[in-house]
């Protein structure tokens, strides 16, 4: 059983705090990604979690099993690195099997288990190859082929596809949680890629300067974002956000623009707000707010629209084919149910759970 749990993790350099007291709960089969700007924390935890990094105060444990004073060995864990870290004198099939063979499997043992991996990720035709003559794609399986026959309690994953083209990392995705779905082993992932988060997460842990700033799945952090970085950091575009107050139930931007929120203004008059909309939930309407319109982006499936509006630069994404162009003018409205409202000086979201 692969569970993990981490109780008030702090790591410090010197003087700097690194992390400050993670807590986190992972149960056995979870895939779990961490994501957050560089610098967040994000790979400093992964790595005291594999025991590369000595934790300063706190525990890790792996399976009910304190792992605090454990060498990386001992801790049954398998890592996959951002830069494959193959060795290059190696075939594919030395690579895949070599734990096995430091581990004292027999000859047989380590080529069944090597070849039924293989198949898996897709290496089979390349077992004789060495890595220079792979593509980074093909290295990544290997990679992650290396880890998957050590059959560990836990997979950690350090931003393994930041190296790849964009074709091959949606195609590297889909493989990675369609082997994740097969194993059922406890995954630990880490990425600055807020897209890679939402397309493979059971879980993603949000981190912002060495703290979580909130746990949850894909589409709770999307629907119900517990504070403002959370909402800017979650979606792509990112949400819109517009500073202001609450007026007689309704939000007025700091221009004077007034968007009707419906019930979610009850109450807060006066009050110092943010409101976030997200890009998609603009609409058009000729009974609408007016914005200038300043770059327009096709992507086939959508128009992305930069444009000024109540002002300052916003991101909207209409489904449908529009034909302004900039320097022209749309009129737009938002549904009341579908925006946020932040305090301004907590930047919590306001109704959120504490």
């Amino acid at each position: 059983m692969g569970a993990m749990s981490i109780r008030e993790a702090r790591k410090v350099y010197g003087a700097v705090e690194v992390l400050h007291g993670v807590s986190l709960e992972i149960p056995d089969g979870e895939f779990v990604i961490l994501v957050g700007p560089s610098g967040c924390g994000k790979s400093t935890l992964l790595r005291m979690i594999a025991g590369l990094e000595p934790i300063t105060s706190g525990e890790i444990s792996i399976a009910g099993k304190v792992v605090n004073s454990l060498a990386p060995a001992q801790r049954d864990i398998s890592m996959v690195f951002q830069n494959y870290a193959l060795y290059p004198h190696m075939t594919v099939a030395d690579n895949m099997g070599f734990s096995l063979k430091l581990a004292g499997a027999s000859k047989a043992e380590v080529k069944e288990k090597v070849a039924n991996v293989a198949a898996m990720v897709g290496m089979d035709p390349y077992l004789d190859r060495y890595p220079k003559q792979l593509s980074g794609g093909q290295r990544q399986r290997v990679a992650m082929g290396r880890a998957i026959v050590r059959n560990p309690q836990v997979y950690l994953f350090d931003e393994p596809l930041s190296n790849l083209d964009a074709k091959l990392r949606v195609q590297m995705r889909s493989e990675i949680k369609r082997n994740h779905q097969r194993l059922g082993t406890t995954t630990v992932y880490v990425t600055h890629d807020q897209i890679e988060a939402m397309t493979m997460a059971d879980r993603i842990v949000v981190m912002h300067d060495g703290v979580i700033e909130q746990i949850g799945t894909p589409l709770e952090l999307y629907d119900a974002p517990g504070n403002l970085f959370v909402a800017s950091f979650i979606g792509s575009p990112a949400m819109n956000q517009f500073p202001g107050r609450i007026v007689e139930g309704a939000f007025v931007a700091t221009d004077g623009t007034r968007l009707p929120i419906g019930a979610l203004g009850a109450g807060h008059d006066g009050r110092e707000v943010v409101l976030g909309i997200r890009p998609e939930h603009f609409r058009l309407d000729p009974k609408g707010l007016d914005m200038e319109v300043v770059t327009v982006e096709p992507t086939g499936a959508e128009t992305q629209v930069m444009a000024e509006f109540a002002g300052q630069t916003v991101t909207v994404a209409f489904r449908e084919r529009i034909t302004a162009r900039p320097g022209e003018h749309i009129t737009v409205s938002v549904a009341p149910e579908t925006v946020h409202l932040f305090d301004a000086a907590s930047r919590k979201r306001i109704g959120a759970k504490d």
